[in-house]
C-alpha cells in the first residue's frame, strides 16, 4: 500500500503494506550479538565454573551452592571426576538443562525427555537402547542446587533454586526485550539502547525528542487499508523511548484505524506515565487518553486488546471533509509523567471535602 503524502509537524510516519514490510533475512541474523541470548543454553556461563577454591572465593564467578552432602556414587564413573554437577544436568542432544523426568540408558548416559521422544529409544551416547529408566539420583541433586539468573550478566543478582530457576527467568526484569516493530517479524533482540539503535539503523524509524507530536496522513484511496500497517515512530522523552503506532487493519469486517503508544520498557516503569490521542475534522474531534503499554506485550496483543484510540473507516472519511473519497486525519498527542498518589485518594471530591 502507498500512501499519497504526509505532513507532520514533529513527527514523519508512512503507511506500508504488511507483505511489503518484510525485512531481508540478514537483517535477523546481522545482529546476533551479545545482546541476542539464547534460551537453548540457559546456563552457558556456568560451563567452566568447575569447583576450584580460586573460583569459589571470587566473586565475579558465581557458583551454585548446595544444602545436602552429595554422595560421590551419584556421579556415573564414566564421568571425568572434575566435569560440574551443572555439566551433568545439561542435556547432551539440545544443551538445555534437563528437568524431570531426566532418563538415562543402562550405560548410565542420561537425556531430557524431550530429546528421549526424538532419538528413537536409541542412546544418542553409546548408541544402546535406552528402555525407560529414571535417573532418580541426578534429579535429586538438582532438587538440592541453587544457581544464578541466566541474566546475571545483565545486572540480575538473584540465586535459584534449580527447579524455579526457569519459572523466573521468563519474568525476570533483567530479560532481553523484543524488538518492537510492527511491520515485519523480527528476531533481533537487546537491550533498550541497543534496540534504539536497530530501530533508527535497520528499520529506518523516525526518531524524535519531545513530548508532543502532530500528525497528518493523507491517502487518496482510503478503500485500500486492509492488512496495512503504519510504520512506528518513536520519541525520547523524559529520558525515555516511546514507539507511537499507527495503522489500519480490519475489526468485525469493518476497517479500522488505531493509534497507540508503548514504553520501551518494563511495566512498573511504564505506568509512570500517561499519554492523549486526539483526532478530528469538520468540527468534531476524539480523544483518547491511557497509559502506555509496556513493549514487553507484543505489538499484536496491545492492538488486539483495543488499548488505544481506534476511528471506524467512515468517521475518518468524516473527519477528513470533502468528498468522503480522500482520508486526510490529523493525530495530536502528548506524553506526560504521572504524579506521585494519583490513584485518586488525593482528589478532593465534591460535598466531601
Amino acid at each position: 500500500m502507498e500512501i499519497d503524502n504526509i505532513e507532520c509537524v514533529s513527527v514523519s510516519d508512512g503507511l506500508i503494506d504488511d507483505s511489503a514490510a518484510a525485512i531481508p533475512n540478514h537483517h535477523n541474523h546481522h545482529h546476533h550479538h551479545h545482546h541476542h541470548h539464547n534460551n537453548n543454553n540457559n546456563n552457558n556461563h556456568n560451563h567452566n565454573n568447575h569447583h576450584h577454591p580460586s573460583h569459589q572465593n571470587n566473586p565475579q564467578n558465581p557458583q551454585f551452592s548446595s544444602s545436602k552432602t552429595h554422595n560421590v556414587n551419584v556421579v556415573p564413573s564414566t564421568i571425568h571426576p572434575t566435569t560440574s554437577v551443572h555439566e551433568l544436568l545439561e542435556c547432551p542432544v539440545c544443551t538445555n538443562s534437563m528437568y524431570p523426568p531426566i532418563h538415562q540408558c543402562h550405560n548410565g548416559h542420561t537425556l531430557c525427555s524431550t530429546c528421549k521422544a526424538r532419538v528413537h529409544n536409541r542412546c544418542p551416547t553409546c548408541r544402546q537402547e535406552l528402555g525407560d529408566i529414571r535417573c532418580l539420583a541426578l534429579e535429586k541433586v538438582a532438587e538440592s542446587l541453587e544457581l544464578p539468573c541466566k541474566y546475571f550478566s545483565l545486572g540480575c543478582p538473584g540465586i535459584f533454586p534449580y527447579y524455579s530457576k526457569l519459572k523466573h527467568e521468563a519474568v525476570c526484569n533483567f530479560r532481553p526485550y523484543s524488538c518492537p516493530y510492527a511491520g515485519s517479524e523480527c528476531s533481533v533482540v537487546g537491550d533498550i539502547p541497543y534496540l534504539v539503535s536497530h530501530l533508527r539503523d535497520d528499520h529506518k524509524v523516525d526518531m524524535h525528542s519531545g513530548c508532543t507530536f502532530n500528525h497528518r496522513y493523507v491517502k487518496s484511496n482510503p478503500r485500500e487499508v486492509e492488512n496495512a500497517t503504519w510504520m512506528l515512530t518513536v520519541f525520547n522523552c523524559f529520558g525515555q523511548y516511546f514507539c507511537l503506532h499507527f495503522e489500519a487493519f480490519q475489526l468485525s469486517m469493518a476497517p479500522v484505524y488505531m493509534a497507540f503508544l508503548r514504553f520501551m520498557g518494563d511495566e512498573n516503569d511504564a505506568r509512570n506515565y500517561r499519554y492523549s490521542l486526539e483526532v478530528g475534522g469538520n468540527g468534531r474531534k476524539l480523544i483518547w487518553e491511557g497509559t502506555p503499554r509496556s513493549i514487553r506485550d507484543g505489538h499484536r496483543k496491545v492492538r488486539d486488546s483495543h488499548d488505544g484510540l481506534i476511528i471506524q473507516r467512515n468517521m475518518a472519511l468524516f473527519f477528513s471533509g470533502g468528498d468522503r473519497k480522500e482520508l486526510k486525519l490529523r493525530v495530536t498527542g502528548r506524553i506526560w509523567k504521572e504524579p506521585p498518589n494519583s490513584d485518586g485518594s488525593n482528589v478532593c471530591i465534591p460535598n466531601l471535602c
